[in-house]
């Protein structure tokens, strides 16, 4: 059985609390840490949802997915192969991806994130299991020009750091099993990306594990877990849309 959580905003103050179809019960304390249901309910439609964690880091995987590496002809990584989205880009379900002042392509990337619940420092597989809090669908938007434009230095943060770049949501959900799971993107209502998470280079365990062993990560942090096949550019309006069963849809449009 598992369990969604999300965080919200109601009359200019957030709050966090438990998603049971169209009703939040809202919670008091720390979501990862001790906390309790305080018996007040709202409806969703009622609430503003807000990014469902506030990550010190987000961590964001390349090349983990098989059907992807083998279509770009990469080789099999040995490690964890990662790099860090900038604050500034987290945003929330609903809000409008930003599109770059510098303009240029503008590329989505549907994903799974790992939703870390406890301080988790040079882990095994089996204390980074236990670490994970939950999941969350991802969209690691990119800005496709410029990654590559300098042939002395790829731009991974730059590309992938502009304002709204991170959209997390619409929920944390918890009590899933991750070798289960499909993410499905969607472009203005048409299916472009759809695979499954068992084909994940590095599974979760081993994942949160390898990382653990270089950065220590914290209560609330997330890992994206890199992308597959299908990923393609936005134009200004364009609607992506996430979905992983058992989590939600997240909906994001660009400008």
């Amino acid at each position: 059985m598992h369990t969604l959580w999300i965080r919200y905003e109601l009359d200019g103050r957030p709050g966090f609390g438990r998603l049971d179809g169209e009703r939040v019960h809202e919670h008091a304390g720390d979501l990862f840490t001790r906390h309790e249901p305080t018996g007040r309910s709202f409806a969703l439609a009622d609430v503003r949802l807000l990014a469902p964690t506030q990550p010190s880091k987000v961590v964001a995987m390349w090349n983990n997915f098989g059907a992807l590496r083998a279509k770009l002809g990469l080789g099999l990584p040995e490690e964890p192969l990662y790099l860090l989205k900038s604050p500034n880009s987290w945003s929330a379900h609903g809000e409008p991806i930003a599109v770059p002042r510098c303009g240029g392509k503008v590329v989505f990337e549907g994903e799974l994130g790992i939703v870390i619940g406890r301080r988790c420092s040079g882990a095994s597989e089996a204390q980074a299991l236990e670490a994970v809090f939950g999941y969350t669908c991802a969209n690691d938007v990119t800005q496709a020009e410029i990654l590559n434009r300098d042939a002395s230095f790829a731009q991974w943060t730059r590309a992938k750091g502009f304002d709204t770049f991170c959209p997390m949501g619409p929920a944390i959900a918890t009590g899933l099993d991750p070798q289960s799971l499909r993410v499905r993107t969607l472009l203005d209502g048409q299916v472009r990306q759809d695979y499954p998470i068992s084909d994940m280079t590095f599974p979760v365990p081993r994942l949160v594990s390898l990382i653990s062993q270089d950065m220590t990560l914290l209560p609330g942090d997330v890992i994206l877990c890199g992308t597959s096949v299908g990923v393609g550019s936005m134009k200004p309006g364009s609607l992506v849309e996430v979905e992983i069963e058992g989590i939600g849809r997240l909906g994001n449009r660009l400008g």
